[in-house]
């Protein structure tokens, strides 16, 4: 889990840890293998030549060759050699250093046979090696150079450098490759709110040109799909109009009023259903996208219903203003109210603004829906009623064209137990 929560959520991030991480490992392990390894070599090699002088230089003080050692000391062996008369080199101390430049230091000034002591506490101003010899102190201040190689840790540094260098330019060009990625994102969730989304450009890796193609071929099928459902659903509609027309038109002449009656009733019932047909396909044609005010749209709707017969409440929290289709929406709050007249007499409409865009709840005091049915009112042609009389505007399509009305524009629909003890609507839709 603690790896999940550190781990980026977003496909760039983890390219980069994956392009990244190899090689801050590479660098670490390089970094400690050279360090145990060729830095500790350089060191030996190092300290082995700094001692090998400074036994040359104690070999000419004891052959009373003073000044030709602090000349040579200076001048050769870039050193700077005191004598300290009458000393003993108990009085002097320093803090044992750790590194590996101390430890080989230590192994050969051991070499020397002699009590010694040493200082690297400041390397920048050189190494102090602190030599007893017999009743005098030797003090020489070797050269860092001569102790210490900065080459090593360049190389380090240029690893450090190549490596935050190569994570830029991995940066950049994952950005790059991950762009048209973005694109069809965004374009996805366009066409999939019902908007007229373009044609993906192919970009970028062979993978996401592939699967940029493949998107494009799907939404010309789809959009083909809808064009033959919508005109077939036209041109049934248009062509039973006519017989229905001629039937009506036969249906007066008849002097039988039982049998006109019931005539009267199918040919009502089949109308209803062709309206709703009709509605049904209007809700697929091509609408253009307007700025809504959500709050006004609902109070055209109510201003249609005769209040004197209803209770209608509306709670305004926020002002919606939002971007649709304006009659496709209108039509689909205008379903869902026209439900809940039909079997209550007291409707409550709330409009507010949440996280997720904009909520609309629709209460009313009717009978309501039992749970089992919420999701199955939302099928095409599926009524409660039993003996599906369609003479009370009961087609079956009206829940489900608000459904996809709603869910064109990016939203949802979910029904519930309403507070007055009817059916609750909850519409959500992104602003």
């Amino acid at each position: 889990m603690i790896f999940k929560k550190i781990i980026p959520l977003s496909l760039l991030g983890r390219s980069i840890i994956i392009i990244f991480v190899p090689i801050i490992i590479l660098v670490l392990i390089t970094s400690v293998i050279f360090y145990q390894t060729s830095w500790n070599i350089i060191s030996k090699r190092l300290t082995e030549s700094v001692v090998a002088d400074i036994n040359v230089i104690v070999k000419l003080i004891n052959q009373d060759l003073e000044l030709e050692a602090i000349k040579i000391a200076r001048e050769d062996f870039k050193m700077e050699v005191n004598i300290k008369k009458n000393s003993t080199i108990n009085n002097i101390s320093y803090q044992e250093e750790r590194g590996i430049l101390s430890k080989r230091l230590k192994q050969s000034l051991v070499n020397l046979n002699k009590p010694f002591d040493y200082n690297l506490s400041n390397i920048d101003e050189g190494v102090k090696i602190i030599i007893q010899l017999d009743n005098n102190l030797l003090i020489v201040n070797v050269n860092k150079d001569r102790l210490y190689s900065e080459t090593a840790f360049v190389f380090l540094l240029w690893m450090i450098f190549a490596s935050i260098l190569l994570l830029i330019f991995s940066y950049f060009f994952m950005n790059k490759q991950i762009r048209p990625l973005k694109r069809l994102a965004i374009i996805a969730e366009t066409f999939g709110r019902g908007l007229d989304a373009p044609e993906l450009k192919s970009a970028g890796a062979a993978e996401i040109r592939q699967t940029a193609n493949a998107f494009n071929q799907m939404r010309t099928r789809i959009k083909r799909f809808l064009k033959q459902r919508t005109d077939m659903l036209a041109g049934v509609s248009h062509d039973l109009r006519t017989p229905l027309t001629r039937m009506k038109l036969q249906l007066s002449l008849l002097k039988d009023e039982k049998a006109k009656k019931e005539l009267e009733i199918d040919i009502n019932e089949m109308t209803a259903m062709l309206d709703s047909y009709v509605s049904f396909v209007r809700t697929e044609a091509p609408e253009p996208i307007e700025n809504i005010n959500l709050n006004q749209l609902l109070k055209d709707i109510i201003k249609n219903f005769d209040l004197n017969n209803f209770e209608i409440n509306f709670i305004e929290k926020n002002i919606v203003k939002t971007s649709g289709r304006t009659l496709q929406l209108k039509r689909a709050f205008q379903n869902i109210i026209d439900n809940s007249i039909r079997y209550s007499k007291k409707i409550n409409i709330e409009i507010f603004i949440n996280d997720e865009g904009c909520r609309i709840i629709l209460e009313d005091n009717g009978p309501g829906i039992p749970d089992k049915n919420y999701e199955d009112v939302f099928k095409p042609f599926f009524t409660l009623d039993p003996s599906r009389n369609k003479l009370k505007g009961e087609s079956g399509l009206g829940l489900s064209i608000t459904r996809d009305i709603i869910r064109s524009h990016g939203g949802e629909i979910k029904l519930g137990r309403s507070n007055l003890g009817g059916l609750k609507s909850i519409i959500q839709l992104p602003i």
